[in-house]
């Protein structure tokens, strides 16, 4: 069903991180950092797959996932929901569900027989795509999907995730540097105003999660293994 209400950004940012820490998708352990993709140490971490599971909260965030593309981008943006491999699948098919749209998916890469397709399903020329995944960081992945999609002629200009670190700068001006604008529900500020007000975390994990979000790449050098 196509939402037809609207909450304001903050309220869906606000409750949003209120169901991901509700469900135990926000993990926060200064004392032992988990290892990033990257191989870099962070103090925390988001299971963005674990909504799939829990299904009022995998409602409610599709919901403000469809209302805020609708919001942002307009409500004849697109003609295609592409979930970007493995991640974003469900969550586009949520999205397409909503929206009336076809959907589609991109793999990480070509599969490497029969057709060898990145492109799952049906994607034409003329069609104006949105790209769904779970989270971002920086960013990067998002564009090697952006490139197959645009590799078939089609159109994608907007990306939209359920979790958007925000705290790397240069995120967002490589997206626009791409042509790909951002939407997202919350971020790790939003995460953890609503940890500090409910009470998630101790204070001492709470501060020293506030000092890697300031300043990340300080954080991860200081507690870089050796």
């Amino acid at each position: 069903m196509i939402p037809a209400s609207f909450p304001s950004r903050e309220e869906i940012a606000r409750l949003t991180a209120r169901m991901l820490l509700e469900i135990g998708a926000v993990h926060f352990n200064a004392a032992e950092p988990f290892t990033l993709a990257s191989g870099l140490p962070s103090p925390t971490y988001i299971d963005c797959r674990m909504p799939i599971s829990h299904p009022r909260v995998r409602a409610a965030l599709m919901d403000f996932m469809a209302a805020t593309v609708l919001r942002e981008a307009g409500f004849e943006a697109f003609t295609n929901i592409a979930g970007g491999e493995t991640a974003g699948i469900p969550f586009a098919a949520l999205m397409a569900e909503r929206l009336a749209l076809p959907m589609t998916y991109v793999r990480k890469k070509p599969k490497g027989y029969g057709r060898n397709a990145r492109i799952e399903g049906v994607m034409g020329e003329s069609d104006r795509v949105l790209l769904v995944e779970d989270l971002t960081t920086d960013g990067g992945s998002k564009l090697s999907f952006v490139e197959a999609i645009r590799a078939t002629g089609a159109t994608c200009a907007h990306t939209a995730v359920i979790f958007y670190y925000g705290i790397f700068p240069e995120t967002e001006k490589t997206l626009a540097d791409h042509g790909v604008s951002l939407h997202y529900l919350t971020t790790w500020a939003d995460v953890l105003a609503e940890a500090r007000a409910g009470g998630s975390f101790d204070a001492g994990t709470l501060r020293e999660v506030e000092a890697f979000l300031k300043a990340p790449r300080a954080w991860q050098e200081a507690h870089r293994r050796s």
